[in-house]
């Protein structure tokens, strides 16, 4: 892409975030839920827009709640991409709680925070989520734990999948891909995994040929802890595949 066509996309960006956070400020105090969550669903499309990032929704998105969605995870991309295709709250590790601009539009959105590497604070968030569950929410979570390079899917974890077992609510399974609009292929352009910088993704995302995020719903599923973590990681492969 030409440096002054990045320049524009990467100024279009900054705003779309500091109008989100001025909305967060201004007026998300006097909003109800709803037309909360109807906002940040909105913000998020509009910022793949301005990314020119196509999004392509496959299956049914869970029309409401209560149900954990349970999804690979490749980038900070991510939590926008599924913010676009379906409004939820994600249960995300506490390390971003240190950085003040993006935690605020975290908080907003509804974000559960989860230290790292403690079970301790596992037990507390799994408790945290069941309640919410419990409250009708849709959740989403990456029980990979960290983000892969979108080629290949790590292990998943099953900790806190056990909230929606203690909440006696469906998983639905999602399958995310980035693709190469002009060659169809896997982009790795969103990827943010071992020394990568957020900085470094970021300004490969925006300065990437045009991309297309897929999100794939699959079939609400409920079964035993054991049975749901590979039953679920077999489905996510399958779906990210698709």
């Amino acid at each position: 892409m030409r440096l002054p066509g990045v320049g524009l996309k990467v100024l279009r960006a900054m705003g779309h975030a500091a109008a989100g956070f001025w909305t967060i400020k201004t007026i998300f105090p006097r909003l109800n839920p709803g037309d909360q969550e109807a906002c940040v669903h909105a913000w998020a499309g509009a910022m793949l827009q301005i990314a020119d990032i196509e999004l392509v929704v496959n299956g049914t998105p869970p029309a409401s709640g209560p149900v954990l969605l349970v999804a690979n995870h490749i980038s900070w991309l991510d939590i926008v991409v599924l913010h676009a295709a379906r409004h939820c709250r994600f249960v995300s590790k506490s390390d971003i709680k240190g950085w003040p601009f993006v935690r605020t539009l975290a908080d907003d959105a509804g974000t559960l925070y989860l230290e790292r590497g403690s079970r301790r604070d596992a037990h507390r968030v799994v408790a945290q989520m069941a309640e919410r569950l419990g409250a009708g929410d849709i959740l989403a979570v990456f029980p990979e734990g960290t983000t892969g390079d979108g080629i290949t899917l790590k292990p998943f974890h099953a900790n806190l999948i056990q909230a929606a077992i203690a909440a006696s609510v469906p998983i639905q399974p999602v399958g995310l891909k980035f693709i190469d609009a002009a060659s169809g292929a896997v982009s790795l352009a969103p990827s943010y995994v071992d020394d990568e910088t957020l900085v470094g993704s970021i300004w490969r995302t925006l300065t990437a040929r045009r991309l297309i995020a897929v999100v794939t719903f699959g079939i609400p599923q409920g079964q035993s802890r054991r049975e749901w973590v590979h039953s679920l990681r077999e489905e996510v492969e399958r779906l990210r595949q698709a």
